[in-house]
């Protein structure tokens, strides 16, 4: 069975972009989300294996969302979204719990590698 995604930005490009890097690859998005606040519904309503998540978003960020998911699932596996220059936010994200992150613009090689490895 394929590994279920929710691919969560605020950019819809970029999540068309990640979209078609999965699809290519034989993964499954079950969902797509703007926000962190919709990605916790997302997450609550589809339970997917794992979600890229954009640490930069309006209403709620992607490491407050990261830390509300991890209280649902700490099992939840999510990988950080981030342009370059984030740095610090990505070490804040992984100490929250994310399992990797990948930078803008995404490189498909890159996408699938972070992927393959969370997935185990």
């Amino acid at each position: 069975m394929a590994n279920r995604i929710l691919i969560v930005d605020d950019a819809a490009f970029m999540r068309m972009m990640i979209r078609d890097i999965l699809s290519k690859n034989g993964y499954e998005v079950v969902g797509e989300a703007q926000d962190g606040a919709q990605a916790i519904e997302k997450f609550k309503e589809l339970h997917p294996d794992l979600i890229t998540m954009d640490i930069t978003m309006p209403e709620m960020d992607g490491i407050t969302a990261l830390k509300e998911i991890r209280k649902l699932d700490t099992n939840a596996k999510v990988i950080m979204c981030s342009a370059m220059g984030q740095q610090a936010m990505v070490i804040d994200a992984i100490q929250a719990g994310a399992k990797d992150f990948i930078v803008k613009p995404f490189q498909a090689d890159r996408v699938i590698e972070a992927i393959k490895k969370t997935l185990g």
